[in-house]
């Protein structure tokens, strides 16, 4: 067993190799205070607590970066997890690590509705120290890199949904970083929790093969080696892997092949000096083998945003094996596995501000989604962040990358604010054409301006792919044309109110407009037709919200009037009983579907909807306005104390569920899986099973191959509800089953 000095003992050995002015000191005090705070923590393996820190550390030194990193990777559980506060870091190593280590901290303890709305501010918060600085999320990355290598010591259901988000969120942030090492072994991780059988089926496959994959592989490197030895260029290094299981995985599904029919299942890195030799590199390898037309890729002279560089080209030797060679100096090999990190020790090119050029894209992103909900901002950051791109060029030659499927209408808006809103046309390779033609790869776009244009069209909206141009024209009509997005608001909301049998005189008295706005969440109707009016709001859904608030207004009325004539009743029968000497005898509680409301009788009562309970659960009740007794889980995150503003303090009730209980309730799960064949059948023959009714299903299914099922079912009560969700659970591919709640 490795005890915890040597585990530090190598991390400072590991420095001492790339940084010779590291300041050993405070990296020592910084494990020593994090060992203090840490105390008796434990890991779930049996380890120390502190053994997490000084592998992040590791991992971080791996990346060769700076004193302060490495202290920030210490310390960087300290205030999440023990009593240190920003302060104290601050106060000890400085406000540089203190801003590191508050950046790289989770936002635990915050509580939020969703789990969407969690995730995204954690994201926004991430991001935002991100665009101060980038050491922050290379920390974080390491920090949840070591979490996946000792994933096997947490349960199965924390395994999958830490491998879900790593493969969604933190592998393509990996990726966007140019951390190609780190990315990989992220997703093979995450491929051994998400989906076991395919990855030990391939990696299987690989063991099987490996004697002959081998020797196919020394024959091909030394054959290079040979022939560029003979050419004279000098400082050679020529090696070959094959690909990483997740990749396989990947081709192999996407492209529905066997692992034979990959193109580039064996790929050969040569290592040179000079750009120059590069070339000369490549023109040596298609001399020796057979290059396949349509498969060679110059990012060298066009480099991914990453800063990733290199030539590819995938040829067939003699046996008729296909292959790839990756060509690049020994300085783009070194930013390639490590990415931004690899500055600090080439050209210094990250400031410990973090507000290099490089990175101006995070602010961008985090710019362009100031406004949004949490379901639009993870959507525009996959988009932005993590979709496949698109690389065109400026008349001068620039580089611009775009999402995959951009238009004219978002080169413009990438270039400036200005060049968008006065687009009159574009001109592809030298051919005009649409607002709604799409790029491709090597595509030259000219955009045609006009002083006397009239600003960019509404139906640029729908066209536009990126979430930049999508705002900087809402942005547009938001300022320039006030009064008529006030006017075409209007029309919107009114032509749409219309169909529901609803007008404004009914919104617009005195004593119901106030409510309506709040609903809306407008200071006033001009406000929200002027949202409607540029796109911030869609006319149906504003119809739908007053639609709603109308409904509940009506209502309301009636239950206030039941519930003081309860009150009213309850006052003259005290008064009766008392005036006779009698005691009050309790009444017979009726029960309405299953549920006894404390203090009331044959009143109205709705299971909600946001986290439809089922006998078993702990529940609590609050007196809806018009809609009576709405019933809770207690857990619902709409029945937290935080929720109960004080207006509302006196309408949560006492509620229990009765001995008359019902057949079956409706509940809703939902369910996270791995798309594959058969799933559905799968997950059908589990209800089955359990002999439970499915009231409805339907199925969301992502371009990246998952699949996000929905069912509605009828179930006695929570124990069978347990019973269905370990059956569901227990469904290969299946990653996460869960009640929706809030």
């Amino acid at each position: 067993m490795v005890t915890v000095e040597e585990r530090y003992e190598h991390l400072e050995k590991t420095i001492r190799g790339y940084n010779i002015s590291a300041d050993l000191g405070q990296i020592r005090a910084a494990y020593e205070y994090a060992r203090e705070n840490h105390g008796e923590q434990m890991r779930r393996d049996g380890s120390p607590y502190i053994t997490h820190p000084i592998q992040v550390a590791q991992i971080v030194a791996e990346m060769r970066l700076d004193s302060e990193s490495i202290i920030a990777a210490l310390l960087h559980d300290c205030i999440e997890d023990t009593d240190s506060t920003y302060e104290d870091i601050a106060k000890r190593f400085g406000v540089t690590v203190a801003d590191i280590v508050d950046g790289v901290t989770k936002l635990t303890r915050v509580k939020y509705s969703t789990m969407e709305e969690e995730q995204m501010e954690n994201l926004r918060k991430m991001l935002f120290a991100m665009s101060r600085d980038i050491r922050v999320i290379l920390i974080k990355i390491a920090d949840r890199l070591h979490n996946m290598r000792t994933m096997e010591y947490q349960t199965p259901a924390k395994q999958k949904k830490k491998s879900f988000e790593t493969m969604e969120i933190y592998a393509p942030i990996a990726h966007r970083l140019g951390l190609a090492k780190i990315k990989w072994e992220l997703e093979d991780l995450s491929l051994k929790y998400l989906d076991p059988v395919a990855y030990h089926d391939i990696n299987k496959k690989l063991e099987a093969d490996s004697a002959r994959h081998e020797q196919f592989m020394a024959r091909i490197q030394e054959e290079i080696n040979n022939r560029l030895i003979e050419l004279d260029i000098p400082h050679v290094t020529v090696y070959g892997r094959i690909k990483h299981p997740y990749s396989i995985y990947r081709k192999m599904y996407l492209q529905e092949k066997t692992m034979e029919e990959l193109y580039d299942l064996f790929a050969f890195r040569v290592l040179v000096d000079t750009v120059p030799d590069c070339y000369n590199v490549l023109g040596v390898i298609h001399d020796i083998y057979k290059p396949i037309l349509g498969r060679f890729k110059d990012y060298i002279a066009t480099p991914k945003p990453n800063m990733y560089q290199s030539l590819h080209t995938t040829v067939i030797g003699e046996e008729g094996i296909p292959f790839e060679v990756q060509i690049r100096t020994y300085e783009m090999h070194a930013i390639n596995e490590y990415g931004i990190a690899a500055h600090w020790k080439y050209k210094q090119g990250i400031k410990k501000e973090g507000n290099e050029a490089d990175y101006e894209w995070i602010r961008r992103l985090l710019e362009n989604q100031e406004d949004a909900d949490a379901e639009d901002f993870i959507h525009s950051l996959k988009v932005d962040m993590f979709a496949d791109e698109v690389f065109v060029f400026t008349p001068r030659g620039d580089v611009i990358n775009l999402p995959a499927g951009a238009t004219p209408i978002d080169f413009a808006y990438s270039i400036h604010s200005a060049i968008g809103n006065t687009m009159v046309g574009a001109k592809v390779n030298g051919r005009m054409v649409g607002f709604d033609y799409q790029l491709h790869n090597g595509d030259v776009v000219e955009i045609n301006t006009s002083k006397a244009a009239h600003g960019p069209s509404r139906d640029w909206m729908k066209i536009a792919k990126s979430s930049e141009a999508r705002s900087k024209i809402r942005q547009w009509f938001k300022r320039e044309r006030r009064e008529e997005n006030i006017a075409q608001g209007r029309a919107s909301f009114e032509s749409e109110l219309k169909h529901t049998g609803l007008n404004m005189a009914q919104i617009t008295a005195p004593d119901i407009l106030p409510s309506i706005l709040k609903r809306v969440s407008f200071q006033s109707l001009d406000e929200m037709y002027a949202a409607i009016g540029y796109g911030g709001l869609t006319a149906l859904k504003a119809v739908n919200r007053v639609r709603d608030e109308l409904l509940q207004i009506s209502r309301a009325a009636a239950m206030e009037k039941a519930a003081r004539e309860a009150a009213e009743r309850a006052a003259q029968e005290a008064k009766a009983a008392q005036e006779a000497r009698q005691p009050i005898l309790p009444r017979k509680v009726k029960s309405e579907k299953g549920i006894v409301v404390e203090g009331l009788s044959n009143c109205l009562v709705k299971f909600s909807k946001c986290c439809a309970p089922v006998p078993g659960d702990e529940i609590i009740g609050f007196i809806t306005r018009g809609y009576g007794v709405s019933v809770h889980r207690k857990d619902c995150p709409n029945a937290q104390p935080d929720h109960h503003v004080e207006a509302n303090q006196g309408r949560w009730i006492k509620v229990s569920w009765s001995d008359d209980i019902r057949d079956s309730y409706t509940t809703a799960l939902e369910v996270m899986c791995k798309d594959r064949p058969n799933l559905l059948v799968d997950i059908s023959t589990a209800m089955s099973t359990c002999k439970v009714n499915v009231n409805s299903l339907s199925v969301h299914t992502t371009a990246d191959g998952f699949a996000i099922f929905h069912l509605v079912i009828s179930v006695t009560d929570s124990k069978q509800l347990e019973q269905v969700m370990r059956k569901i659970h227990q469904i290969s591919s299946v990653m996460k089953v869960s009640r929706p709640a809030g």
